[in-house]
């Protein structure tokens, strides 16, 4: 019981800290899995959220996988719960007043604020996962191809995807990272 009140604790938690989506929580979700409660390894952890990458909704909900890890289906469910009602309920009443306040003269500064916070969370999360996905000459290539590829172009994500996902089963069958 003590587990899934820990998971409900943690995700919950994280929930409110997803102010530009899943990856502004990367750096506190890394914190608490991995180096507080060891649910977890860090690349364990990578793996979890790549494989949310790839499923279809939300790439958070890559949560029950932990959950799940933790305490199995009750985990899971539990994590999920606590990782979007939060945020949805939060939502929710923020939007209703948000609309009241449409003509509040502090209402662009608060937007303007939010907006860099949004940015400010994001890129960290993507710094504290690139020093643990990015482990050799092979992972900065393959990083670096993909960014100037979705930067520069309009390329279907899907593509680098898969195309980094058969770079890596090479890379292991010929052993080379």
């Amino acid at each position: 019981m003590k587990q899934l009140l820990d998971i409900a604790g943690v995700f919950s938690y994280l929930s409110l800290l997803t102010v530009g989506g899943g990856m502004a929580a990367f750096p506190e979700l890394k914190t608490l899995t991995v180096e507080t409660y060891h649910w977890m390894t860090f690349p364990e952890m990578l793996h979890f959220y790549s494989l949310g990458q790839l499923a279809p909704g939300p790439n958070m909900m890559m949560v029950a996988s932990i959950g799940a890890v933790v305490a199995g289906l009750p985990g899971a469910a539990v994590a999920l719960v606590a990782f979007f009602l939060p945020t949805g309920l939060l939502t929710f009443f923020i939007g209703r007043l948000w609309i009241h306040l449409s003509t509040w003269r502090w209402r662009p500064a608060i937007q303007s604020g939010l907006g860099s916070v949004s940015v400010g969370l994001v890129l960290a999360g993507a710094i504290i996962m690139g020093r643990g996905a990015v482990t050799d000459w092979l992972w900065a290539a393959v990083a670096a191809i993909v960014f100037l590829l979705l930067f520069k172009t309009k390329l279907n994500p899907a593509y680098p995807i898969v195309a980094s996902g058969l770079v890596g089963l090479l890379a292991h069958w010929l052993q080379i990272a």
